[in-house]
């Protein structure tokens, strides 16, 4: 959260704390609440030391969480980091490995067994109300402000994306304030963060906030990365 809220940046410290959350708490299926898990109960920390190891609070990887670290590691400009994190628990992309998962294709778990569990990898508890569905409204902000960069603010519709290098651009329709902007992100030098120019229909803006259009427009967006 800290990091999300820019705090650290100028100091080292919120990259250090990511690296951590990489180094202790990542696995292939996503990244775990803690480690090493708890193996009995504590009367002093309750609930979360009596579920068994891997599972739930106590060492389980909550969907709902994850895309904390993918915002917080595109506040520091990783894009490859970012969308590795929200790759691993995204239906979309773990269909491949269905038969560890064992959940629906399209819907998002509570939580994954985590590397403590005899079933690690295996989803847990969809379509949980508050958990799952929490899961989905994290990663759609995640996905929609964090990594394609599209955030409203009170001056107006900010765009600052946060992608693989890999990605050579995105093209995305959003509604904001009761106009559509069609947005075209082009990434010729394979850059993770960074905007050198952005244009509104074909005019140069000076910054990255596309001022409020009038109710029922549309305006065409460019934005180059570099």
């Amino acid at each position: 959260m800290c990091v999300m809220a820019g705090i650290g940046k100028a100091t080292g410290e919120a990259a250090a704390a990511l690296r951590s959350v990489e180094e202790r708490l990542d696995t292939q299926y996503g990244i775990v609440l803690l480690q090493p898990a708890y193996t009995r109960y504590h009367l002093e920390l309750g609930e979360i030391s009596s579920y068994p190891p891997g599972y739930k609070e106590n060492a389980g990887i909550f969907c709902h969480n994850n895309p904390w670290i993918v915002c917080a590691e595109a506040e520091l400009g990783h894009g490859d980091r970012a969308f590795r994190v929200y790759e691993r628990t995204a239906p979309a992309y773990i269909e491949d490995i269905s038969e560890i998962h064992r959940t629906e294709p399209y819907v998002y778990s509570q939580m994954i067994a985590g590397r403590d569990a005899p079933s690690f990898g295996e989803g847990k508890n969809s379509w949980l109300t508050g958990t799952a569905t929490g899961t989905a409204a994290w990663t759609f902000l995640s996905i929609s402000q964090a990594i394609l960069g599209l955030k409203p603010t009170p001056d107006g519709l900010s765009i600052d994306p946060c992608i693989p290098s890999a990605m050579p651009g995105f093209r995305v329709t959003r509604r904001y304030r009761g106009a559509v902007y069609d947005i075209e992100v082009r990434n010729p030098d394979g850059v993770q963060h960074g905007i050198a120019r952005v244009t509104a229909d074909g005019k140069a803006l000076k910054s990255n906030v596309l001022p409020p259009a009038p109710k029922g427009s549309t305006v065409h967006v460019e934005v180059v990365m570099g």
